[in-house]
């Protein structure tokens, strides 16, 4: 969580058929572990250019528009799918549901060091040319628009609070409009609290309170012990309030390199994990007060079997009031 000494805005990815299934229990917006994977892919192909490296990532959506359809006369959704290959006599093979989604993002990374003038422009000419040949979240970046709009930019981070102030806000009006993701896992320890207060939930625990978030609770309003008379309306939390897989959890011992076969990587352990899922929320640009609450770090425990992206986006929350345009 240390504080970065300068930032490179990747503005307006457009970006094809990207995974839109991170996990067992929800879709939509890839996950962060995505973007985090995708820095860490950058990084290892720009190599020698970098002397320390890339730190956090900031996601900013501008746009997502899932590839699906509503049949007629149903309610769901379901995705669009292709059938390939067909078999020997052209009859249709069993496939595996893919969903996917275009998106238009911007991501923010952190560096930990100060690049002179000459180091910058070679970055981003650099970074011009390896975007494009990478892959975010499983889909296909498309080729760069014409303008300074989409250009990636390098900015020095000052070391003074009224400085840096101002670099974010410019910062924050180059991503505008669009929505930031961060992690509001504050709401969802509160929510289990409450819960578990409430003699009616008997026994629960933190996935209770991640679908009470997740789904419409239609509750009485006024004179809630009369059912005749109470007026039933859906519950309305503050806040675009989203379940989000965050990284994954083992479930087996770590192996040492080359003990289980068939495993991709020989040289390095492995281990079987699933996913975790916490709470995350849309926040636009102008209503962040730091950059500490836009970005995202990989954090791994390896005793615990923990690997997964943090954001502290709550930890600024009271030390600081809301910002505004």
């Amino acid at each position: 969580m240390n504080n970065p000494k300068a930032l490179i805005l990747l503005p307006r990815l457009q970006v094809q058929n990207a995974n839109a299934i991170s996990g067992p229990l929800t879709w939509g917006f890839p996950s962060p572990t995505a973007f985090s994977g995708f820095v860490h892919a950058l990084e290892r192909r720009l190599g020698d250019e970098l002397e320390e490296g890339f730190g956090g990532v900031g996601i900013v959506c501008h746009q997502f528009d899932p590839q699906v359809t509503q049949p007629g006369g149903k309610y769901t959704r379901v995705f669009n799918l292709t059938r390939n290959p067909t078999g020997k006599k052209g009859e249709t093979l069993a496939i595996v549901e893919e969903g996917r989604a275009h998106m238009e993002v911007s991501l923010l990374i952190s560096l930990a060091d100060h690049l002179d003038e000459e180091d910058q422009e070679e970055l981003v000419s650099r970074l011009i040319e390896v975007i494009y040949t990478l892959r975010l979240a499983g889909g296909s970046i498309m080729p760069k628009r014409i303008g300074e709009r989409y250009a990636p930019q390098y900015f020095s981070f000052p070391r003074d609070k009224e400085s840096q102030d101002q670099v974010f806000r410019k910062l924050r009006r180059r991503l505008l409009p669009g929505f930031a993701l961060v992690l509001r896992e504050d709401r969802l320890e509160a929510r289990l609290n409450e819960m578990k207060l409430d003699e009616g939930h008997g026994e629960v625990n933190a996935l209770d309170a991640l679908l009470d978030f997740s789904r419409l609770n239609i509750e009485p309003g006024e004179n809630p012990d009369n059912p005749e008379t109470a007026q039933w309306k859906v519950r309305s939390d503050p806040g675009w309030l989203v379940p989000i897989p965050v990284g994954y959890a083992a479930i087996s011992p770590l192996y040492e390199a080359g003990e289980v076969q068939n495993a991709r990587d020989e040289e390095t352990p492995f281990r079987f994990v699933e996913n975790l899922y916490s709470l995350g929320e849309w926040v636009s640009p102008h209503r962040l007060a730091t950059l500490q609450q836009l970005l995202w770090h990989s954090e791994t425990d390896v005793e615990r079997g923990i690997y997964r992206c943090v954001n502290h986006y709550p930890q600024y929350l009271t030390n600081s009031t809301q910002a505004t345009t």
